[in-house]
């Protein structure tokens, strides 16, 4: 067998934790969880099982994370250009030997429960030695319509379901059978590439190109460009028939949203007044609420985000706007 390979995925720029994320500095690199940031304790919880480590990040942070890096064997691809994950996997797995396993981790997911993740982990690497494409489904807490749905039978994949309305979600959860999407994979190098070229490739074949061209691990802007962008999970996941999926029970989080953000902070007793209004980032100013509650105050040096928690997931909308406009605030 292989070498056990923890691939780190650090494209993203959390727009929906604006303006604490931006593009200089994302998420996965805020240090406000314990003092340690995501991608931090995303190295250390893999750290138990994994022989290596390879990132694929952004060029405009990558020198964020090789602090953190500096203590365990490591690779780093650069992206000149972001082109989604199916094409961010396709590199680490031409980077690696056919028969290693790949352990595709987001770099900006809060998991607790290490006993539980290792079991979980353990099965996905039998079945990846198996040959198959293995995803980790998280046992469903809430309806939850911020994330993607695993319908699934023990560890076989029926199929897999978008953002769901609330409705829609406490559908599934009474169902009994669904599971949210996690976005963690295990399989072999090979195993991936095979399904890739299978079922898109045109990925594969701009991607390989891509990778093959890449000077000192950073991928050319220009050979970049014609990678279409497309998603691991409808580039493979959904078509192929070699799936399986890992049922499990640690406590998971993707950090995605100021709702997910609060309900940690809060869990770990940072402070809220009576209403469970609360404000993160600099807190300089003397902060008072009247007559609202489950507000949000995010203060940074620039800018001041204040949030209804339910419309948590519509801050994307804001820094799609800026983004518009090329603000500096992002």
């Amino acid at each position: 067998m292989g070498k056990i390979v923890n691939v780190i995925l650090s494209g993203g720029v959390g727009s929906r934790l604006w303006p604490l994320s931006r593009k200089s500095k994302p998420k996965q690199y805020l240090p406000i969880f314990n003092e340690k940031s995501l991608f931090k304790l995303t190295i250390e919880r893999n750290q138990a099982v994994c022989d290596h480590v390879v990132l694929v990040g952004s060029v405009q942070n990558i020198d964020l994370a090789k602090e953190d890096l500096s203590s365990v064997s490591h690779d780093i691809l650069v992206e000149t250009l972001p082109r989604n994950t199916a094409a961010a996997i396709a590199f680490a797995a031409l980077s690696r030997q056919p028969d290693d396993i790949l352990i595709v981790t987001p770099s900006d997911h809060l998991i607790e429960g290490d006993e539980q993740y290792m079991q979980a982990i353990k099965r996905g690497i039998e079945f990846a030695k198996e040959g198959s494409i293995v995803t980790f489904g998280i046992n469903p807490t809430r309806p939850e319509t911020g994330y993607g749905y695993i319908e699934s039978e023990g560890n076989d994949v029926l199929s897999f379901r978008e953002k769901p309305n609330y409705d829609t979600a406490k559908d599934f959860l009474k169902s009994g059978n669904f599971l949210w999407n996690s976005g963690i994979f295990c399989f072999k190098a090979s195993s991936y590439l095979r399904e890739l070229e299978r079922f898109d490739p045109k990925i594969y074949t701009a991607s390989k190109a891509a990778y093959q061209s890449a000077k000192d691990g950073v991928l050319d802007e220009e050979m970049s460009r014609r990678i279409p962008s497309k998603s691991v999970d409808y580039a493979i996941m959904e078509r192929s028939d070699s799936i399986k999926v890992v049922p499990s029970f640690f406590h998971w989080s993707d950090m995605g949203s100021f709702d997910s953000l609060y309900d940690y902070l809060t869990s770990k007793g940072h402070p809220a007044d009576e209403q469970g209004n609360i404000v993160i980032g600099e807190q300089s100013k003397h902060t008072v609420f009247l007559g609202v509650q489950n507000c949000v105050v995010v203060n940074t040096a620039d800018a001041v985000l204040i949030l209804d928690k339910a419309s948590a997931q519509d801050v994307k909308h804001v820094y799609e706007q800026l983004e518009k406009e090329n603000s500096q605030l992002i």
